[in-house]
């Protein structure tokens, strides 16, 4: 990746915005929405920036920029029409470590502005790491036709009765599993409905029934040509469940993407098609956990006859051509 991708606390950052034209009035606007701290400094704003300074209250420092004042601020944004003015500014930040973003010159930013989907509190930021717009706000338009306005409800309850999932239900997997269902089926609906209190009497009706811990299961995916737009929805939804994950130097490194993040990793050296680690992933799935064993192209299972006599749910799936 060129850019890492990281969500800052926005009541910790005190930010600069040197420039007072339009475009330090769209920078503005989208800090305020983040009601970080904001200072502007410019000898001259134009009447948007004046209005944002007036209405929402900004500290506003009233000369063009000037070395030496940015020592107190986190985070910088150049939004000059001065190209000399603004390679200084990333300069001084720079040097003084602060994260700087010099508009439209991304070769002297140290972080740049993403395209936002706001869903309050959901927010989903996009990049092409500059590389290619068009295809950004395509991609974009997909995104914002499959979320209704009200997915930011649904943020807000699971919140509200997270600490109330965890307690009541073990194991990530069931606890997964238990907030799909309630998110995609009528309670999720009642909550985009505005029909909060049905919702919450129905989710605590959910909570008192009882879930039983997880069941540890060992899934075999094929790859076969190792192109990870064969996925099928079967095989993603299982990686998306899945606490640990096995693979060799033989399965294509872009499948372990769509697994989830938080489960385990355990490369092996030895080919699958020599050796499948069986015991170690038996080990596993017998603490209750799911195991995801990926194998590139198309080959029988080597026999193993820990594998075979287990008890242990063992699964063969296959991508798509």
């Amino acid at each position: 990746m060129k850019y890492f991708p990281i969500f800052l606390t926005a009541k910790h950052l005190n930010a600069l915005v040197i420039g007072g034209g339009d475009v330090a009035a769209r920078k503005i606007e989208l800090l305020r929405k983040a009601n970080c701290n904001i200072t502007v400094m410019s000898e001259h704003c134009n009447e948007s920036v004046t209005r944002l300074i007036r209405t929402e209250g900004l500290s506003h420092i009233q000369h063009n920029y000037q070395q030496g004042l940015i020592e107190q601020y986190n985070l910088v944004i150049a939004a000059t029409d001065c190209e000399e003015v603004n390679q200084q500014v990333a300069l001084d930040a720079k040097q003084q470590n602060i994260l700087v973003n010099v508009v439209d010159q991304p070769e002297l930013c140290t972080w740049i502005t993403p395209s936002i989907i706001d869903r309050d509190p959901m927010i989903i930021a996009l990049s092409s790491s500059g590389s290619a717009p068009i295809l950004l706000r395509m991609l974009r338009e997909q995104i914002e036709k499959s979320l209704p306005d009200g997915y930011g409800k649904l943020a807000k309850f699971s919140l509200k009765f997270r600490d109330h999932v965890k307690a009541r239900i073990k194991g990530i997997r069931n606890r997964r599993a238990f907030w799909e269902v309630i998110l995609r089926g009528p309670i999720g609906q009642a909550v985009l409905d505005n029909n909060t209190e049905h919702a919450e009497t129905q989710l605590i009706q959910q909570l008192k029934t009882e879930v039983l811990p997880p069941k540890g299961e060992i899934v075999f995916i094929h790859t076969l040509v190792g192109n990870p737009d064969t996925l099928t929805l079967a095989a993603h939804r299982e990686m998306q469940f899945a606490d640990a994950l096995f693979y060799d130097k033989q399965v294509n490194p872009a499948f372990i993407e769509y697994v989830r993040r938080d489960a385990d990793k355990y490369p092996q050296e030895i080919n699958a098609d020599i050796l499948i680690n069986a015991q170690h992933a038996l080990d596993l799935a017998e603490k209750g956990q799911k195991v995801i064993y990926l194998l590139a192209g198309h080959q029988a299972i080597p026999h193993n006859s820990a594998l075979t006599l287990s008890q242990i749910k063992v699964k063969e799936l296959v991508c798509g051509i």
